[in-house]
């Protein structure tokens, strides 16, 4: 009972924090709430039982995209533009992809399932990964060699949200006056 009342609570904290977000005027509590969000969602999937996914979701989510945010807002405006009327096609567009993302789930196993596919070859992982790789922590071999794509997927995204915050920083520095002492 004590994990469902926990379960609940953090999702309404989720859902809360997005509609928070959504309706913030200035970008820098946005940002900030959406940092919370993150954290929230790293607290989610470590009850999930996925501590690997929470750090990440902590340290990349919550740390690393707060930074970016608030480094791009410094050097732009704090305060978003008023609507001046409704826009239909983005609500559409967020209405039929979260469709079909739920739609893509309904086949899924039910949480816990010890029938589910992820066992089978959750089982193949802790058997062969010390003979395979000669490396103690499965972990660590499972996202460096079966994941590796994934894991440089992620690392690529990143490092191309850094690079796009410093090019955004550079390029103020190069429209602000030069100053010329003789």
């Amino acid at each position: 009972m004590f994990q469902q009342t926990v379960d609940i609570l953090v999702l309404g904290l989720l859902a809360a924090t997005a509609l928070a977000v959504v309706r913030m005027r200035t970008l820098i509590g946005a940002a900030m709430l959406m940092g919370i969000y993150s954290f929230l969602s790293a607290s989610w999937m470590l009850i999930l039982d996925a501590p690997d996914v929470a750090f990440t979701e902590a340290a990349v989510g919550a740390g690393v995209s707060t930074i970016f945010v608030l480094a791009t807002l410094s050097i732009t405006t704090i305060r978003a533009k008023r609507q001046t009327k409704f826009q239909f096609a983005p609500l559409a567009v967020v209405v039929l992809t979260g469709a079909v993302l739920i739609y893509g789930t309904l086949d899924m196993p039910h949480f816990g399932d010890p029938e589910a596919p992820v066992h089978r070859v959750g089982n193949r992982y802790i058997k062969r990964v010390p003979e395979e790789f000669k490396i103690p922590n499965a972990v660590t071999a499972v996202l460096g060699s079966y994941r590796g794509f994934d894991t440089f997927g992620e690392t690529t995204v990143v490092l191309t949200a850094g690079l796009g915050v410093l090019c955004l920083l550079r390029k103020r520095r190069e429209d602000e006056p030069k100053v010329v002492t003789e």
